[in-house]
């Protein structure tokens, strides 16, 4: 039996970005939210939603080499403009 190889969830953000649609926990309206965006802005009530990609940045040391050099530079200056 071969062992299987870990894949991080992250490193499909780079390739492909994925729309997910969300709630806004403040008003109900849906947040249209692509897997590559930091953050979105509800329409209606302004509200700011976070990505869950936010903390994999954050936290793990391999996320520039699983995300890509360029994506990774975005998020972390997105990162920055938003603390």
């Amino acid at each position: 039996m071969r062992p299987m190889k870990f894949k991080c969830p992250g490193s499909c953000h780079g390739n492909t970005p994925q729309l997910e649609i969300r709630r806004c926990p403040e008003c109900g309206n849906e947040i249209e939210m692509f897997s590559v965006d930091m953050k979105a802005e509800c329409d209606r009530c302004g509200f700011t939603v976070y990505n869950d990609i936010r903390q994999c940045i954050e936290v793990c040391t391999h996320a520039e080499e699983c995300l890509g050099a360029e994506m990774y530079r975005k998020l972390m200056a997105d990162k920055e403009l938003s603390s």
